[in-house]
């Protein structure tokens, strides 16, 4: 089952008019593995899957697994499940082939030899694989990636402190003691191309990043907040510059740890003077499109990477490709 792409458009209607072009493909949102939901209460079935010889198993230590690289881009290593060493296991789900997919979370083995034409291996995450990746390889990574940083950190029970234990093939856990469920935890996260009347887009430079490195502004939403006025709260927080016209753009997770960007557009009224918080962000202007352009010529400007929706989006306003990266 391959994944939605994002809403293939011109841009939403606005004063600040129209994106120039469509917003690409999102190097995470991809994926055509069928995540198998039904089979997950299935013990029997699992059992049987873990045992055939054409299951694959891909090894997750912190955020990292075997990637082959070469010329025309990257694949994941997998291994048979009698290959994979010992380690807590989560169902990935089923390709169209029939072939199932697990994660298992333990330390990396050795690197297969690869052969003359195969490429290197070698251990590597998202950020740096993620965009090299084909659609199945970077969905699966993905969804491995996912499931292992949640069951790092909730091995207890928030409700009385005892153990858990995963079940539903990874995709939940239940308290030894009170026999409560808990499932995977997604933190929900707004990123958003602000433009003025005059087209130009509002980069902001981190505290914590290096001169010259820019991205969107971004934030997570509150507890009983939309997303919208997350959005018009964040960008306000932290620029005071007061938007409206928000509009959806598309979604990307961003397991690293465990958040959900949701991609908008908002248009800023002209005159407003940035004011940035000072605590989070050290720097923020507008940037016409000659401005980028001539900013990354002479890397006085780096944009985030390509597996980013930041880079993406960035890129619809930009109207062509972007040069330059972290």
């Amino acid at each position: 089952m391959s994944e939605p792409r994002p809403p293939q458009q011109d841009g939403p209607p606005g004063p600040n008019g129209p994106l120039r072009r469509p917003l690409a493909a999102l190097a995470l949102a991809r994926g055509t593995v069928d995540r198998s939901g039904v089979r997950r209460s299935d013990a029997e079935w699992l059992t049987a899957a873990w045992a055939r010889d054409d299951t694959r198993v891909l090894v997750i230590d912190d955020g990292r697994t075997l990637v082959r690289f070469g010329d025309e881009g990257a694949g994941l290593v997998f291994l048979a499940p009698a290959q994979a060493p010992d380690g807590e296991r989560h169902l990935l789900g089923v390709d169209g082939d029939g072939h199932v997919y697990f994660s298992v979370t333990a330390p990396l083995p050795p690197a297969p030899a690869a052969g003359p034409k195969d490429g290197r291996i070698e251990p590597a995450g998202l950020r740096r694989a993620g965009a090299l990746l084909d659609d199945r390889d970077a969905g699966l990574l993905t969804h491995a990636v996912a499931l292992a940083n949640w069951h790092r950190t909730h091995t207890h029970c928030p409700r009385c402190g005892s153990l858990t234990d995963p079940v539903m093939g990874g995709h939940s856990r239940i308290c030894r003691t009170d026999g409560s469920e808990h499932f995977p935890r997604t933190d929900p996260a707004v990123i958003m191309l602000v433009t003025d009347p005059d087209e130009r887009a509002l980069l902001a430079r981190n505290r914590a990043w290096p001169p010259g490195r820019v991205s969107l502004l971004a934030g997570f939403v509150e507890p009983g907040e939309s997303a919208e006025r997350a959005v018009a709260r964040e960008v306000a927080e932290e620029t005071g510059i007061t938007v409206g016209d928000v509009a959806y753009l598309g979604s990307q997770p961003w397991p690293m740890p465990q958040s959900l960007m949701l991609g908008f557009r908002a248009a800023a009224p002209g005159g407003q003077p940035i004011r940035v918080d000072e605590e989070e962000i050290s720097e923020a202007r507008w940037f016409s499109r000659d401005e980028l352009r001539a900013g990354l010529a002479t890397a006085e400007v780096l944009m985030p990477p390509p597996v980013s929706i930041a880079h993406r989006i960035i890129e619809s306003w930009y109207g062509e490709d972007l040069p330059g990266s972290w």
